[in-house]
């Protein structure tokens, strides 16, 4: 899957060279996030090859399925063996909510089910206090096709139940959202972490750049340092 590739590459400043390489990864089931590591670990192996500056294994379900320890652990074992910088989509959120200084949040996914449960503990292994990891209940494949108003209803409502939330966090590239937010900043008066957004400030830190992108949120318009 490459959701957020073509919306990342527009937001990254020029100068950096991104190079995919994707995962087959279709239902978006526990089973299949729990068996992905070893194709990750080949990915990284081939990108240590070419001599890249630095790797994102990106997707953040099978590394937070892994765990937040145990994914500290992975990202030293790599960066040992392949004698390069690492960071997941799952460090990248967490870092980037550290650094607008976030310690509550609301999580929306569009994942239902229990395994919402799983990425609620990820972020509370990491030191937050995780007030509901809301799932929207859509097949897999059909995420890219949620009208963005809907994710936007969807994530006020939640809201509205756990309005102490001091920020929002938007787990995953898949669904079609760098329109709302902005507007889910406005209308809820808390900065928004979203998958694609983090993905490039990040990027841009582990490079050591900063050039602030508007239009997507605080995170990149700011670039908090991390």
């Amino acid at each position: 899957r490459t959701g957020g590739f073509e919306e990342l590459l527009q937001m990254l400043p020029e100068g950096i060279l991104l190079l995919p390489l994707c995962l087959d990864v279709r239902r978006g089931a526990l089973d299949e996030f729990k068996s992905a590591i070893p194709a990750y670990e080949a990915k990284v192996a081939e990108f240590a090859q070419m001599g890249v500056d630095v790797i994102n294994p990106s997707g953040a379900p099978p590394f937070m399925v892994l765990g937040y320890a145990n994914e500290q652990d992975l990202i030293r074992r790599w960066e040992a063996t392949y004698k390069t910088r690492i960071f997941t989509s799952g460090t990248s959120h967490v870092d980037a909510l550290r650094a607008l200084k976030v310690k509550r949040f609301l999580g929306a996914t569009y994942f239902a089910g229990d395994i919402n449960r799983i990425y609620a503990k990820y972020f509370v292994d990491a030191g937050f206090d995780c007030l509901d990891m809301a799932g929207m209940d859509v097949p897999f494949d059909k995420v890219p096709d949620v009208p963005s108003h809907r994710v936007f209803d969807f994530i006020k409502d939640a809201f509205s139940r756990n309005s102490a939330a001091e920020a929002i966090y938007m787990l995953g590239p898949a669904w079609h959202t760098l329109d709302i937010i902005e507007r889910l900043e406005r209308d809820l008066g808390v900065p928004v972490v979203h998958a694609v957004p983090a993905q490039c400030w990040d990027i841009q830190r582990h490079l050591n750049m900063r050039q602030p992108v508007e239009g997507f949120g605080r995170l990149i318009a700011e670039m908090p340092a991390g």
